[in-house]
């Protein structure tokens, strides 16, 4: 059974979509007849609308005055946010005894901070209209950790018992929020953390490295109407043959 998404007249909001998994799922939504506004430190400045029905706006997610500026110009233009997807997020490699104090608060502000400001400022419209879909990206570090990647993992932990809380304090309204464990996807950020080499090698032997694609179709079923569950977790574990 081939699957279809309808996004025609709704808005996705998706923080990190400059790249990697948020760009993918950015285009898809477009193509499904909505449109995507990606806010992310790599995108161009703002200027005229995108042929691509993909707005883009350079947007630090830790800068809660700026998230709110962005969602309040997007209401103002669109009437409506209907999803968000919240996967902005860096990935600093460095060990605990020797990491600098402004690193370790800069990857929770953009991490988990910028998660937090996110849901912030688009809940009282999706409140409002009683309807919404969150989906916040956690990591499988969450659960296992890795060595020089504590910040990250710690920010990604704490995600999830932010969302799961969330999802409790708004399905009265008919808002849902979900947890995404995309698993091992090539990505530019992954590429940085990842070099060519032993530990390359060791996520292509064990999970499988997965790309951006496959995690599109998931992504679009959470955000769709058909998706009725809240406060649950998706986790992609491992990625199919390439054979």
């Amino acid at each position: 059974m081939k699957a279809g998404f309808d996004a025609t007249g709704e808005v996705l909001l998706v923080t990190g979509g400059a790249s990697g998994i948020g760009a993918a799922v950015a285009g898809a939504y477009a193509a499904a007849g909505g449109t995507a506004v990606v806010l992310d430190t790599a995108a161009p400045m703002p200027g005229p609308p995108s042929r691509d029905r993909v707005e883009r706006h350079r947007v630090d997610v830790a800068d809660r005055d700026a998230v709110f500026s962005c969602v309040a110009d997007v209401l103002d233009r669109h009437g409506r946010i209907d999803g968000l997807i919240a996967g902005a997020a860096i990935q600093p490699r460095q060990d605990v005894a020797a990491m600098d104090p402004g690193e370790w608060r800069g990857t929770l502000a953009v991490n988990l901070d910028g998660v937090v400001w996110a849901c912030q400022a688009v809940l009282p419209a999706m409140i409002e209209r009683r309807s919404g879909s969150i989906l916040v990206f956690s990591s499988g570090l969450a659960h296992a950790g890795r060595a020089q990647a504590s910040a990250y993992a710690a920010s990604k932990g704490a995600l999830i018992p932010f969302a799961r809380s969330l999802a409790a304090e708004v399905a009265e309204h008919r808002v849902r929020v979900n947890i995404v464990l995309p698993g091992v996807i090539d990505t530019p950020q992954f590429r940085m953390a990842n070099p060519e080499g032993g530990e390359r090698e060791h996520w292509e032997r064990t999970t499988g490295i997965g790309a951006p694609d496959d995690v599109v179709g998931p992504l679009m079923f959470l955000l769709s109407d058909a998706a009725t569950m809240t406060g649950s977790q998706l986790s992609r574990d491992r990625a199919l043959s390439k054979e």
